[in-house]
């Protein structure tokens, strides 16, 4: 593949994304809409910029990061570990499965009042709320990628005389790799998801709280700079999940 066809491929994906942005900029300048209703993009730059300036908007990224982060590696490990347990032990998927299941179909966002009860309004309350959002894709994708393995691969794998240990490390996880992969791409989505709602419900700080502030003062520009700083903090986690599941995967190429 040559440099043209790569540099076209990379541009693609962003062709709509700045075609409706052109349009939403021409249709206000040329009062197809109005200002009241819906800010320019430039506008909103405009906002982004008096942010970076008073350090707010820095402020509120890191702590939104933080959250999002720690909540999704505790979750994910979770998540991960249990998928791992009961996808390999007879034993740790009848004790502990059942009981997974049914909590994993209880809306976690239902928990914020719970949460706030027992852990108040403070960190801990939003990452543990991220955390459960982020455990169950996590653990659904690695038990069912490591109870799907071609049976006849284990089989060849005993026979070869492979400890527990090495079965695991050359067959069952390369081959469950794929489909943890997946769930780990769905749990980021999830992770953003959550965090937009605990900073909204119950915050004094994050890109959630910026946007229900901005919402009582009928601050439009900050509302929908909240709202494209999500979006792009989604499209930066997939792209970063899409990298690293090229380079985990490249041995299937």
């Amino acid at each position: 593949m040559n440099k043209k066809s790569i540099t076209i491929e990379r541009m693609l994906p962003w062709l709509l994304p700045l075609g409706m942005v052109l349009i939403w900029e021409s249709a206000v300048r040329l009062n197809i809409i109005t200002l009241d209703l819906l800010p320019a993009p430039t506008e909103i730059f405009v906002d982004a910029w008096n942010l970076l300036r008073t350090g707010e908007l820095q402020k509120n990224l890191s702590i939104s990061l933080y959250r999002a982060t720690v909540g999704f590696l505790l979750g994910g490990s979770i998540g991960f570990i249990l998928g791992v347990l009961n996808g390999t032990s007879k034993v740790c998927r009848l004790l502990l499965d059942s009981t997974v299941q049914m909590l994993r179909n209880i809306p976690h966002l239902s928990l914020i009042p719970l949460l706030i009860l027992f852990m108040g309004i403070g960190e801990t309350s939003k990452v543990t709320l991220v955390a459960i959002g982020c455990l169950f894709p996590v653990y659904i994708n690695t038990y069912h990628g490591i109870t799907s393995i071609d049976p006849r691969l284990m089989e060849m794998g005993r026979s070869y005389g492979m400890s527990r240990v090495k079965l695991f490390t050359k067959i069952i996880f390369p081959s469950a790799l794929p489909t943890i992969l997946v769930g780990i791409r769905y749990a980021l989505g999830v992770m953003w998801t959550t965090l937009i709602v605990a900073e909204t419900v119950s915050s004094s700080s994050g890109i959630g709280y910026m946007a229900n502030d901005a919402q009582q003062f009928t601050n439009m520009d900050t509302i929908l700079l909240c709202i494209i700083i999500y979006a792009l903090f989604g499209k930066i986690s997939d792209l970063i999940a899409k990298n690293l599941e090229d380079w985990l995967l490249e041995w299937q190429s």
